[in-house]
């Protein structure tokens, strides 16, 4: 799919209320008074532990960066910005020759990420295998498209829209492409690797959820979903249909139901998975022997318990949950 603009965002981004505001899709948003507020990243916590939710959105408790995370904030700032460069000028060696400079202008903005790595020869040598991965991630990104024969129409695109029921859906989408004929593709990169055939419902929830975002405020739905993973090389695709962005909302809202439950009674369940390898909060788990921290009489920075949830990231696994792509989920 090719696109019809070049480099800066068309009308309709997050600075124009036609996308990003609340009134936004044509349903009487403006009316709705709105209950809470709901990101696929957040929503895929509850689903992954609820306790996991209440230790992020009610308890806010702080998390580690992590070296996968902030390398997935990393890539993903390249692959925004190559698409500033002039057509020609999109190639592997000017991808790569960005990742030195990001890195810093990282560090600059969150100087504690130089402490994901050690002192001395030792950390040097991490720090540098840790761009090597990140290199090796970008030159795999050139072996699944060719940015010279692609416009984006947006990229980190911020959208929101309300539900009738009150329910906020928002997120950051990494790239819209708008065909000249009016389809659009939503693109989103993951710096982990592909997921297995049993896992690919769950990671094509979160492009769902954008999807279902992105047709209520244009009122089409749009022709492609596309995951590529650039730690394997392998591109994920599927063409949703109204019945899908129905069910997927259906499936939020029942989500938030469970969300809502949770917060009336209190019991927020522990479930134990494969991501608690990389989770920070096992010390206060019960399923590792930890006891929970009481719960705060309102979230922690909340006006009110009713709105405790918000935004979205780019990120797998380990890097869906910390760092970088977590402070932009939780606007």
């Amino acid at each position: 799919m090719t696109t019809t603009e070049a480099g800066g965002r068309r009308p309709g981004t997050p600075s124009d209320p036609s996308v990003s505001g609340a009134g936004a899709g044509g349903s009487g948003d403006a009316a709705v008074r709105v209950v809470g507020s709901l990101s696929p990243s957040r929503a895929g916590d509850f689903m992954t532990c609820p306790l996991l939710y209440r230790f992020r959105v009610i308890d806010r408790i702080p998390e580690r960066p992590s070296a996968a995370a902030v390398r997935g904030t990393l890539v993903h700032s390249v692959l925004e910005r190559l698409f500033d460069l002039p057509t020609g000028g999109r190639t592997p060696e000017a991808a790569l020759a960005m990742l030195g400079p990001e890195w810093e202008r990282l560090l600059e903005s969150e100087p504690e990420l130089a402490g994901l790595f050690g002192d001395g020869e030792a950390g040097d040598a991490e720090r540098d295998e840790w761009l090597a991965q990140a290199r090796r991630m970008v030159e795999r990104y050139f072996t699944l498209e060719d940015p010279r024969r692609l416009e984006p129409a947006e990229r980190e695109l911020f959208v929101e829209t309300v539900l009738d029921s009150g329910l906020k859906l928002r997120g950051y989408i990494d790239r819209v492409d708008v065909a000249p004929t009016g389809e659009v593709r939503i693109v989103d990169y993951k710096t982990g690797t592909a997921p297995r055939a049993d896992f690919e419902a769950r990671a094509l929830f979160q492009m769902k959820f954008y999807a279902l975002v992105l047709w209520r405020l244009r009122g089409r739905v749009p022709r492609l979903l596309q995951l590529m993973y650039l730690g394997n090389g392998e591109v994920l695709r599927y063409e949703p249909d109204e019945a899908d962005l129905r069910a997927t909302q259906r499936k939020v809202e029942a989500l938030w139901q469970a969300i809502r439950r949770a917060m009336d009674s209190g019991e927020w369940r522990s479930r134990r998975g494969r991501l608690c390898d990389w989770c920070d909060h096992r010390e206060r788990c019960p399923e590792f022997g930890g006891t929970p921290p009481p719960l705060p009489v309102v979230p922690v920075g909340r006006r009110s318990p009713e709105v405790p949830a918000g935004g979205d990231a780019a990120g797998d696994a380990a890097g869906d949950a910390v760092g970088a792509a977590r402070e932009r989920d939780d606007l």
